[in-house]
């Protein structure tokens, strides 16, 4: 078990740039040497008030002020903000994720309506069903609203989305076409209804309620990741088998098979957006720290910073997990059993998306940027019922130990 006492829960969700130095043309050599060689996020403040601070992330604080700050060279076109510059703040991050969540907390404070273009922010890819159509349809979004809807993701690209999309509706028949469903038995119909892929409701190939059917089929399948529909599926072959039905269990078993086939590219953080818990673990700063930063309902929450170097009065960690994950779960049990649904939930307010956070899409872009990564630094954990208390505190060990040395030189062949 691991023990520590200096944990800092931050009440804020903004990463502060805590250090900040002055800045002088006459003692530039002073000024660049206590600077850190470190990673972070800098914020370079102007003389003049009116003028727009210049924010950045890099690998390297000190060098960057250099390039920044130095005595340009004759000739140079390279941006200089030495005889305009009158401090420097900075953030000191041990992780790319940190680092790009603190730019982009800074970008968004200090240009409010430009910081989207700056950091070149674009929505990831979602499956949505737009559960308030009478006839839904599933189809690839990159709009995320509070609109009642079913939303899926994030997906690495829409491309990916699309080809996950088009294998799970294989294994339905709800429509694909776009056009406004009218139920007119002279409608000729589409190329899916003749494949007899579709149920065609809109030649009144089906009663509403059999097309409902199928979308509670879909929609229950995709909330659990092909679970229920692979759980139903398994108990009816096993119950065929046992009545000697074996042409009935074989065709079963065969779309058990095809039902695992198309749910196989689902990636691991592709999830119903408003239960997207996880919590995502990122080496610290300082050594033998570590940075746990919770998403909750898709939305990042401040940072826990856990330092297993001081241990004083020592603290259980999982009990420091408890007080921060679950801060609310005892009154939200309480508050649902003294109120309980006298009418069955609606499909919309069982599984539609009631409420969004309006930067949910951003911070869905910022997980999704780090978890598709190639190469990828530190670990994450899906929420799936309860938190996993014990596997953060083995992730947390894996995060401490130190980087893999790297290989000695192979030494030269001997000669003939």
């Amino acid at each position: 078990m691991f023990l520590c006492n200096s944990v800092a829960l931050y009440a804020s969700v903004v990463l502060a740039l805590d250090q900040s130095r002055e800045f002088s043309t006459g003692c530039e050599a002073d000024f660049f040497a206590v600077l850190p060689a470190h990673p972070g996020v800098i914020l370079i403040e102007m003389t003049d008030p009116a003028s727009q601070p210049y924010v950045a992330q890099t690998a390297d604080i000190r060098r960057a002020a250099e390039r920044l700050l130095s005595a340009p060279a004759e000739g140079s076109k390279r941006l200089n903000l030495r005889d305009l510059a009158a401090r420097i703040r900075y953030r000191l991050v041990g992780s790319k994720f940190e680092r790009a969540f603190t730019y982009y907390q800074q970008a968004r404070a200090l240009f409010p309506e430009k910081y989207r273009d700056r950091l070149r922010i674009r929505p990831p890819a979602l499956l949505k069903i737009n559960l308030r159509n009478s006839y839904p349809r599933c189809y690839v979004t990159r709009g995320l609203r509070a609109d009642e809807g079913f939303y899926l993701g994030p997906f690495p690209s829409r491309r990916v989305a699309d080809a996950f999309n088009q294998g799970v509706l294989d294994l339905f028949k709800i429509r694909r076409c776009q056009i406004k469903i009218r139920r007119d038995p002279t409608f000729p119909g589409c190329v899916y209804s003749e494949m007899k892929m579709c149920m065609a409701p809109c030649f009144a190939g089906c009663s509403k309620e059999e097309y409902g059917a199928d979308v509670l089929a879909l929609v229950s399948t995709l909330d659990t990741r092909g679970e229920a529909l692979l759980t139903s599926l398994e108990r009816e072959r096993e119950a065929a088998s046992e009545a000697l039905d074996f042409e009935r269990a074989a065709a079963l078993h065969k779309r058990v098979e095809k039902v695992k086939a198309a749910l196989r590219p689902l990636p691991d953080i592709a999830r119903r957006i408003d239960q997207l818990d996880a919590v995502i673990l990122q080496r610290g700063a300082v050594e033998k720290t570590v940075m746990i930063f919770p998403l909750l309902r898709g939305i990042l929450a401040g940072p826990i910073c856990l330092n297993f170097a001081d241990i004083g009065e020592p603290r259980s960690v999982e009990a420091t997990f408890r007080e921060a994950l679950e801060p609310c779960s005892a009154a939200a049990e309480s508050s649902a059993k003294d109120n309980p649904q006298e009418q069955p939930l609606t499909l919309r307010e069982r599984y539609g998306l009631q409420s969004a956070a309006p930067d949910l899409s951003e911070h869905l872009w910022l997980v999704s940027r780090w978890f598709y990564s190639k190469p990828r630094e530190g670990e994450i954990l899906f929420r799936n019922g309860e938190w996993p208390y014990r596997r953060l505190l083995r992730a947390c060990s894996r995060i401490l130990l130190p980087p893999a040395a790297a290989e000695p030189p192979a030494a030269p062949s001997p000669g003939p």
